[in-house]
């Protein structure tokens, strides 16, 4: 196994897959570096002197400025970088070649629904307008479940916290996230609970649900019900009866969209488990399917690298509208645009939001963009790569990605976290270290990109494991019995 990275050739620092202790010495590239201090795993050391205010250079890309004289072989973080991004900023389009593997026909087996969409998982869902009835929400799926029912794969009640007491935007995108899960293929059926008086009321509701098919969407509103508990589980008996209609039949590869992912990041997850998820993309998209890219925030200081990669001038303009529309977000709220990396970042190793993004858009592959989608878009005819408007929040994140049509979301962590979204989400640890001690959070392991396999190979073995996924086999947090959902909030609350 290997104990550094050098990830580039133009870099002028290297990455410690193990702690140095002062003093000790390293081969680099050919070059004997002695440690000026201890550098922990995951953390970077420099591979030259590096004068105060000059670039510090990682994956090819300066990831910041030191603001300090910084000596060969001297440990470089926080106490010795800055971020050197602005705020807004001016882009040019610069396209660059895009290369895909060659790609196949493949199929596995999914529920194709009668809208033509495929789902990964025949589940009832109880989807709450409103969060006042989250608790009755709940009582309902728990009650239905207590029938024994094995006609549907779970019965997920969905709590949130909003239908009620929102303007504008703010209640706009409640309304439309709800629709999009509504109208989800991974539900064989789904309640829509409403309370009756709210804002986001059923009758509203349905404005957002043209064409919705009345076998496998059913609404109660418990206001009207003098039990509505025993009446939701009625109807919830109903549509897991009606659910058996479905059944898993082989699709084509071209119609799953995975969502990708990234937080509790550390220094290894741009070097593993992002590029293998990178190749897993890439893959995806040579066989015809659909990834979605999101956490804009977090393409902060790398953005140039996607814009590039846009398939036209059209849609270079689209990312360039969403970046810096992103950006002004945070300046309209006085906030610091690059008030990032988390605190776990930094422990594990990530010092400034260009090294944080520069590793997370590596979850990107090498595949143009095609399409740009806005918060709450869903995925239309195009295949291929697709960046979605959202935070880095993990949960609003992956909660966006699910409303975008992704029938599995794919996380990657270097710190680990027990969290889940409304469709599968596949745990992906950057280290081995993390997959051994959580195996009830972390699905794949992508550590062993550090230890010998090629990204590669670990690439085609996740792809490999996303379609078992896709054919059934749970992921942890569906084991642990884990589904949340999160919806992007930014306005005021009355």
């Amino acid at each position: 196994m290997a104990n550094h990275i050098l990830i580039n050739e133009k870099d002028n620092v290297a990455v410690a897959l193990e702690a140095f202790s002062a003093g000790s010495t390293l081969q680099v590239a050919g070059k004997e570096i002695t440690f000026v201090n201890d550098v922990p795993a995951g953390h970077k050391f420099a591979l030259a002197p590096i004068k105060n205010g000059e670039a510090v250079i990682k994956y090819g890309n300066p990831i910041g400025l030191a603001t300090a004289d910084i000596a060969e072989g001297e440990w470089i973080h926080t106490h010795n970088i800055h971020t050197g991004l602005g705020d807004l900023l001016t882009y040019t389009y610069n396209p660059v070649p895009t290369d895909l593997p060659e790609g196949k026909k493949e199929t596995f087996m999914g529920y194709l629904r009668k809208d033509g969409k495929v789902g990964v998982r025949n589940e009832i869902w109880i989807i709450p307008t409103v969060g006042c009835v989250n608790s009755v929400a709940k009582a309902i799926a728990e009650g239905a479940k207590a029938f024994g029912d094995e006609n549907a794969e779970d019965i997920v009640a969905f709590a949130h916290p909003y239908g009620c007491s929102q303007m504008g935007d703010d209640q706009e995108a409640t309304r439309t996230i709800l629709a999009d899960l509504i109208r989800h293929p991974n539900a064989g059926g789904v309640l829509v609970l409403g309370l009756g008086c709210e804002n986001s009321n059923i009758g509203v509701l349905k404005d957002y649900l043209e064409g919705y098919d009345p076998e496998r969407v059913r609404f109660l509103v418990a206001q009207e019900h003098e039990d509505e508990i025993e009446d939701g589980i009625a109807i919830v008996r109903e549509l897991a009866k009606n659910a058996l209609a479905f059944k898993r039949e082989p699709v084509s590869v071209d119609k799953l969209i995975i969502g990708m992912k990234c937080g509790g990041s550390d220094g290894f997850s741009g070097i593993t488990a992002n590029p293998t998820v990178g190749k897993f993309s890439d893959i995806m998209i040579a066989n015809g399917g659909t990834t979605v890219l999101t956490e804009v925030p977090e393409m902060f200081g790398a953005e140039t690298l996607l814009m590039n990669r846009c398939e036209s001038e059209e849609i270079f303009d689209k990312t360039v509208k969403m970046v810096n529309d992103f950006k002004q977000y945070f300046i309209s709220h006085n906030q610091t645009v690059y008030e990032n990396p988390s605190p776990g970042n930094k422990a594990g190793g990530i010092s400034t939001l260009e090294d944080k993004s520069l590793g997370c858009t590596q979850k990107s592959g090498s595949a143009p963009v095609v399409e740009i989608l806005g918060y709450g878009e869903q995925v239309g005819d195009k295949k291929g790569l697709h960046l979605l408007s959202a935070p880095g929040n993990d949960l609003v994140a992956s909660t966006a990605l699910a409303a975008a049509g992704a029938q599995i979301v794919l996380f990657t962590t270097g710190r680990g976290t027990p969290f889940a979204s409304p469709v599968p989400t596949v745990k992906i640890s950057s280290n081995s270290a993390l997959a051994n001690k959580k195996t009830k959070w972390i699905d794949f392991n992508a550590g062993r990109a550090a230890e010998g396999a090629s990204i590669q190979e670990v690439g085609q073995e996740l792809y490999d494991y996303v379609i078992k996924v896709a054919e059934g086999e749970l992921v942890a947090a569906e084991k642990s019995g884990f589904h949340d959902l999160a919806i992007f909030k930014n306005g005021v609350t009355l």
